[in-house]
Parts: C-alpha cells; structure tokens; sequence
C-alpha cells in the first residue's frame, strides 16, 4: 500500500514529480510529505519564501495521503473543502515539511488536519484541514 502511494505522489502526477513532492513517512492514518526547496518555487523574491501556490499543492497531497492511509487503501478521492491559515513566510533555502492526520472517516468522507513547517513543527509556516469525499468505484 506505502509504495503504490509513494509511486503515486512522486511519480504518476506530473505537478507533484516537477515541484519534487516525496513521501517520507506514513502510518495508519497519517502521512507526511517533503517539499524540497527549489529557488523555482519562490513567490516573494526579497525574502526568498516559497509561493503559496506549491504550499497549497503540498498540502491536498499530504492530507490526501493520510485520508488513504487511514482507509488502508488507494481509493478515488475528491477534495471537498482544503483550507491553510498561512501563519508566516517560509525561509528561504529551507525545505517544507507536511504532517496530516486523518482523524475521523466516515463511508464517505474522510476529514484531516495538520502542519506545514521548514524545520521546526512547533514554529509551523501554515496549519491545515481538509475534507474529501470517498468515490464509490
């Protein structure tokens, strides 16, 4: 299940390969994601800070993975609702990390929550929530 998701997140979605996306750790219900920094990826010149636009990107992924993580299985899904309150610029050269919880499924929905840090989870660059709906294959 880890790897089809890994291929998945940094293989078989063109945006995810070209922003360099990795999954880096899983467990039921939870995953986290790499955004490495790219000076491709800067949205504000004079400070270096990522664009919100790759923040964003990284984030429907991460908490996309934790919601198939918790299922325990790759399932279709469909964002419903992704909101990120952008607590500050992120540093420049530093890469962001994503950590979401899946923490409640229901037969078709799936809700999570999480971080965005570029180091320091506990100085987080952006917090997360998100719902998805379960496609019925």
């Amino acid at each position: 299940m880890v790897e089809m998701l890994r291929a998945f997140v940094e293989e078989r979605t063109p945006l995810n390969r070209a922003l360099g996306l990795r999954l880096v750790a899983t467990a039921p219900g939870e995953a986290t994601c790499l955004l490495p920094y790219a000076p491709a990826l800067v949205g504000d010149a004079e400070t270096g800070a990522v664009h919100g636009g790759a923040i964003t990107t990284l984030v429907d992924v991460t908490c996309g993975s934790a919601a198939c993580m918790k299922m325990a299985r790759l399932r279709r899904i469909v964002t419903l609702e992704l909101r990120i309150d952008h607590l500050r610029p992120s540093r420049s050269g530093k890469d962001l990390a994503a950590r979401a919880e899946c923490y409640e499924l229901t037969p078709s929905v799936a809700f999570v929550r999480g971080l965005v840090h570029d180091g320091d989870a506990a100085d987080a660059v952006a917090t997360m929530q998100a719902t998805y709906m379960l496609v019925e294959e």
